[in-house]
This record gives C-alpha cells, sequence and structure tokens, in this order.
C-alpha cells in the first residue's frame, strides 16, 4: 500500500492500541484514509528485559502471544496481500478484548485459537501453523525498527505515521474509551495538529482508566479508574 495515509503499527494483544485502532478506523470511515497495518512486537522490544524481576507474571505470556499472532498475520500478508491484515487485526481484537471471559493470555498464540479466527475473515485455517514459524521474526523485528525510529524508543504500543513518508508520526494516542462519528475526527485534527508541530515532544497524565472493553470488565460510560493501571507503556499486561 504505497499510496496509504496513514501506517499503523500495532501488537494485537495491546488493549490501547486497540482502543485507538478502532478510533482510527471511524476516522478513516469518514475521512476516507486508506489505512496500512504494520507490525510492532512488545516481546522484541522488550527482549533485553528480564520479565521475571520487571513484570508481573503474565506478561511474558501475554507479548509472546502476541508475536505469535503477528507471525501469522506475516504469513497472511505475505500469501494473501497487505489487505488483509487489517480485518485480521479487527478479529484478533474481537476475540482478545471484546469477550466476557478472555482466555488465558498463552492460549492467545496456539493453533487452536488462531484456526478459528482465520476461518472467521475468510483465510485457509492451515495458516494458524505460522504462530510456531520463527522465520518471520526478523520480519517482524524490521518493522518494529521500523517504527521506534519514527518516534525514538521510549514508547509502546501504537505508533501511527500520517501522511508517509515525509509526513507527522507518534505514539499512541493511548485512550481508555471509544469517541463517537464527531468526536473522533475533532480529536484527530487536533493530535495531528500537536503531533505536527517540529518542536513537540510529549504530552503525558499519569492517571488513567481501565480500557472500556468486556475483557476487563468496564462498560462504555464506566470509568474504572485505577491509579497503578500502567496499560499504554511498554509494560502492557495483556
Amino acid at each position: 500500500m504505497a499510496d496509504a495515509d496513514l501506517h499503523f503499527y500495532f501488537d494485537p494483544v495491546c488493549p490501547f492500541a486497540w482502543m485507538t485502532s478502532k478510533w482510527v478506523r471511524k476516522v478513516a470511515a469518514q475521512r476516507e484514509y486508506a489505512v496500512d497495518w504494520r507490525f510492532i512486537s512488545l516481546r522484541l522490544l522488550n527482549a533485553h528485559i528480564d520479565y521475571a524481576t520487571h513484570f508481573p507474571p503474565d506478561y511474558e505470556a501475554g507479548h509472546t502471544a502476541g508475536l505469535r499472532l503477528l507471525r501469522v498475520a506475516s504469513r497472511v500478508r505475505a500469501e494473501h496481500g497487505r489487505a488483509t491484515v487489517g480485518p485480521l487485526y479487527e478479529a484478533f481484537g474481537r476475540h482478545i478484548f471484546e469477550v466476557e471471559r478472555p482466555p488465558d493470555p498463552a492460549l492467545r498464540g496456539t493453533q487452536d485459537y488462531v484456526a478459528p479466527i482465520l476461518a472467521e475473515v475468510g483465510l485457509p485455517t492451515a495458516l494458524a501453523d505460522a504462530v510456531d514459524d520463527e522465520s518471520a521474526d526478523a520480519e517482524i523485528r524490521a518493522e518494529t525498527d521500523e517504527a521506534l525510529a519514527l518516534t525514538g524508543k521510549d514508547v509502546g504500543t501504537p505508533i501511527l505515521h500520517f501522511r508517509p513518508p515525509g509526513g507527522t508520526s507518534f505514539f499512541g494516542p493511548v485512550i481508555s474509551r471509544l469517541p463517537d462519528d464527531d468526536q473522533a475526527v475533532e480529536l484527530w485534527d487536533h493530535v495531528v495538529a500537536l503531533a505536527g508541530f517540529p518542536g513537540f515532544a510529549e504530552l503525558k497524565r499519569s492517571l488513567r482508566e481501565r480500557p472500556q472493553v468486556p475483557a476487563f470488565g468496564v462498560r462504555p460510560g464506566e470509568t474504572g479508574v485505577e491509579e497503578d493501571w500502567h496499560g499504554g507503556s511498554r509494560r502492557l499486561k495483556r
């Protein structure tokens, strides 16, 4: 998609990337943007970190599952074209976040979990064996490095690059609730204007609410505020 208006770098197990992706889909539909869905792996991003001493127990399993899902997405892209990645990511997100009882994080990276999702979007279930294909990791790592080259390394997912190759790029924005259609476009314009200023570096606040998705037990309109919630950083739990 050389003519894409937006490159969206995602890890499928990142809840805030999922929220941002739903917002971006609203914007893309209204502005008629073409989005190229690209890869960034939290597991590879944190490859130098000892998970046992730096993260809660399920972080490593969750991040590893994300890498395994990206292997599948890489195979799908190679064999069925770049346009198939967006629908596949959307299906991954629905099964991970839009469910009342999400599966154990490690199960998300298994063939049994992936095969029905592939069938749901009209792809061969045999592609599920890509979860074990470590040869895809070099491509995923290269795309992860490509994303970080746009923003610097002290960020997480997602990373957006608007109007590449010369346009603005930024991490996030990290949002916990989905705006309506009018708010989606208004928010987009503000974010792009802010990120487009050459001297802009960071705007942040630490108090966050849980993402409003069924997997976290938070419904639209509820807050679920937790001062120790760090889901949008490199230290993502899910």
